[in-house]
C-alpha cells in the first residue's frame, strides 16, 4: 500500500477554467489514493480561502470534500495539515468529513522512516512583513472579531484576502528557496529521515547527507504529489 503526500491546489479561485483543470486532476489523483493508498497527507492550502462559521461553510468546496469523505469511509486515513490558507478551519472536517487535522505542523513514523511535515509559511526568515501578518491574522481575538461578519460578506472578503496573499506566495524571493532548504537540513539534523513541505509551488525533491528534504510542490502548474512505498519517496505528476 501507498502514502499520498500533496499541497496547494488553492481551489476556489475566479478563474472557472483553471479551476475545472485543478478538480479534474484532483479527481485523478483520488481515484489513484482509492486503488493502492493506505493514508493521504494534505499539506495545507488545499482551498484558497477556508472560514469556518459555526452554521456555515464554504459551499463551493464541498464536492471535493465529498470524494475526501468516500475515501476516508473506504479505510484509508485522511489527514489535513492547516497552511496559511486554511488556518481558520474548525472541526467541520474532522467531525463530519472524518479528517484527521494537525495544526502547524506533524511527525509520524511511516514504513520506517520518521518523517517531519510542515506546510512551511513563515518560515523564511527575509520574509518579515508576511511573519507580522500572520500574528495578525491568527490572533484568537481577531478571529472572533471576524465571525462577527456575515457569512455572504465574510466569505468573500476572505477570498479577497486570499488571493492577495497568494499574488505575494508568487512573487516571493528566490533567497526563500534557500532558506527551505535549510530549514531542512536542521530538521534532518534532528533524526528525521524526510522533511516534507508545501507553500512554495515548487516541486522538490533532494537528497542531503542526513535524509530527503521534499516539496509537494502544487496543484496549480505542476500538478505534482509525493508517493512513498516500501519506505522510498518518488515525486509523482499527474
Amino acid at each position: 500500500m501507498a502514502i499520498y503526500f500533496f499541497s496547494d491546489a488553492h481551489l476556489g479561485e475566479a478563474n472557472k477554467e483553471k479551476e475545472s483543470r485543478k478538480l479534474s486532476k484532483l479527481l485523478s489523483l483520488i481515484r489513484q489514493i482509492a486503488d493502492d493508498g493506505e493514508k493521504v497527507f494534505i499539506l495545507g492550502d488545499l482551498f484558497d480561502f477556508w472560514f469556518e462559521y459555526k452554521h456555515a461553510i464554504p459551499r463551493h468546496h464541498l464536492r471535493i470534500i465529498f470524494h475526501l469523505a468516500a475515501l476516508v469511509e473506504s479505510g484509508i486515513q485522511v489527514h489535513y495539515i492547516t497552511g496559511n490558507h486554511d488556518f481558520w478551519m474548525g472541526d467541520f472536517l474532522s467531525t463530519e468529513a472524518g479528517f484527521i487535522i494537525h495544526r502547524d505542523h506533524y511527525e509520524t513514523r511511516e514504513q520506517g522512516k520518521r518523517i517531519f511535515m510542515i506546510h512551511g509559511d513563515g518560515l523564511a526568515a527575509s520574509d518579515k512583513g508576511y511573519r507580522i501578518l500572520r500574528k495578525i491574522l491568527r490572533n484568537k481575538f481577531n478571529i472572533w472579531l471576524y465571525r462577527k461578519l456575515p457569512p455572504d460578506w465574510g466569505i468573500p472578503l476572505a477570498g479577497y484576502v486570499a488571493r492577495s496573499s497568494r499574488m505575494h506566495t508568487s512573487s516571493r524571493s528566490p533567497e526563500f528557496l534557500k532558506d527551505y532548504r535549510e530549514y531542512a537540513e536542521r530538521k534532518l539534523s534532528e533524526g528525521f529521515d524526510a522533511v516534507i513541505m508545501g507553500h512554495l509551488h515548487e516541486p522538490i525533491y533532494q537528497r542531503l547527507d542526513a535524509g530527503v528534504y521534499i516539496n509537494t510542490g502544487d496543484f496549480i502548474e505542476n500538478f505534482s504529489y509525493i508517493k512513498m512505498q516500501n519506505g522510498e519517496f518518488s515525486l509523482e505528476y499527474i
